[in-house]
């Protein structure tokens, strides 16, 4: 009997995916996996028997990734499955920067019990909520990943001139964008170019202030801003002297912050980004099924802080091995499986980063034996027979 341990509500349709083997819910101890949404992670004390924990959702700022590494449990997320939700909500961002229609909406609002005809009042100042249209106008994507690809494609289909940036394109990527697309190598020639700027990257070290006093001196006048990745892409600080000095003609964030709220041209959006039924339910079942591949088989999709890896089971037991990647673990690892003449019917081994995978279909041999030995090696971390 495994246990998985949600720490959010998590989507009904995610979770019946979990089979009579498994004990699911938020009240579980001791759990083999564990499914979260936003909940933050990083002062929880996990279990020794956590192998894995699954966000369900792409952004994985809330688990302590590194600590989850150091103590051999795979971190998942599900790129790709809310991607189609938050390129709906970017595509209504773009006609919100430029129409002012959420100001529009909120003056509407005021005419009610006024004196006077309110068509007439309407006709009279609807001038002052006037914006242009988006066909025809430079949108760069900055970031091509899933959502990126999308809001490109998308964007290209309303008429607007697109220009992608991304130094990691993958061929995927690459194959999904439309042929109209311009790639760009230099993404400095997006911040010259182009009339609205959209942000589609994960908020690391390199990647954190992105969009600061420099990006921003570049821009033209009036550019208009998006940002429906994470809050800490932009300079706060920068933002709002641009905003006010008429550089930015508008910002729309799905992250509000306090220094942002209530700021002329700001359009501040409560995360919103992924809160579809849909989006919920394809992160969750994502997140699930990825949770019982590694629980059950060993294979591991979508890890950020694992390799990706996945072999077909050729033996009745499969021996797993999470170990930091240096040098000789892996001759190690072999020669204490066969040292007794246990043959190893299949093996694949793989790396990320200062970590590694090692999985070993075997013959039946003495597993608890061979789990301990395995353990005494320097570098390993986690150990486990499947």
């Amino acid at each position: 009997m495994y246990r998985i341990k949600t720490y959010n509500k998590i989507s009904k349709v995610g979770l019946q995916v979990f089979d009579d083997k498994y004990t699911v819910g938020n009240e579980v101890e001791n759990a083999d996996g564990a499914i979260v949404r936003s909940m933050a992670l990083h002062e929880e004390q996990f279990p020794e028997s956590l192998l894995a924990i699954a966000r369900a959702g792409a952004g994985t700022n809330n688990i302590p990734i590194d600590r989850c590494s150091e103590e051999g449990i795979v971190v998942f997320n599900t790129p790709g499955a809310n991607a189609n939700a938050v390129k709906e909500l970017v595509i209504a961002g773009l006609f919100l920067a430029s129409r002012k229609i959420v100001d529009g909406i909120l003056w509407a609002n005021t005419l009610k019990d006024g004196e006077g005809d309110v068509g007439k009042t309407v006709e009279k100042g609807k001038s002052a909520f006037a914006g242009p249209e988006i066909k025809g106008k430079a949108l760069g994507v900055i970031g091509l990943g899933a959502i990126g690809a999308m809001v490109a494609n998308a964007a290209a289909d309303l008429g607007m001139k697109v220009y992608g940036y991304d130094p990691y394109l993958s061929v995927r990527s690459a194959l999904n964008l439309d042929h109209s697309v311009n790639y760009i190598s230099d993404i400095k020639d997006i911040y010259r170019n182009c009339d609205y700027i959209t942000v589609h990257v994960p908020l690391l070290d390199s990647t954190k202030g992105l969009i600061g006093a420099d990006a921003l001196a570049l821009m033209k006048e009036g550019v208009r801003i998006l940002n429906f990745s994470r809050g800490g892409l932009v300079n706060s600080e920068a933002m709002l002297s641009a905003l006010e000095g008429g550089k930015v003609a508008a910002y729309v964030t799905d992250f509000p912050s306090e220094e942002m709220l209530g700021v002329p041209g700001v359009i501040a959006i409560p995360h919103l980004g992924a809160s579809t039924p849909e989006s919920e339910d394809n992160c969750a079942l994502m997140a699930s099924e990825q949770l019982i591949d590694y629980i059950e088989n060993g294979n591991v999709t979508n890890s950020v802080n694992m390799p990706q890896i996945s072999m077909p089971r050729s033996s009745e037991k499969r021996i797993c091995v999470i170990h930091k990647n240096i040098p000789n673990t892996l001759t190690a690892i072999t020669g204490i499986v066969a040292k007794d003449g246990v043959n190893i019917e299949n093996m694949l081994n793989k790396s990320k980063g200062d970590y590694a995978y090692t999985m070993l279909d075997v013959a039946p041999t003495d597993y608890d034996a061979v789990c301990e030995e395995l353990k005494a090696v320097n570098g390993v971390i986690r150990v486990r027979v499947i």
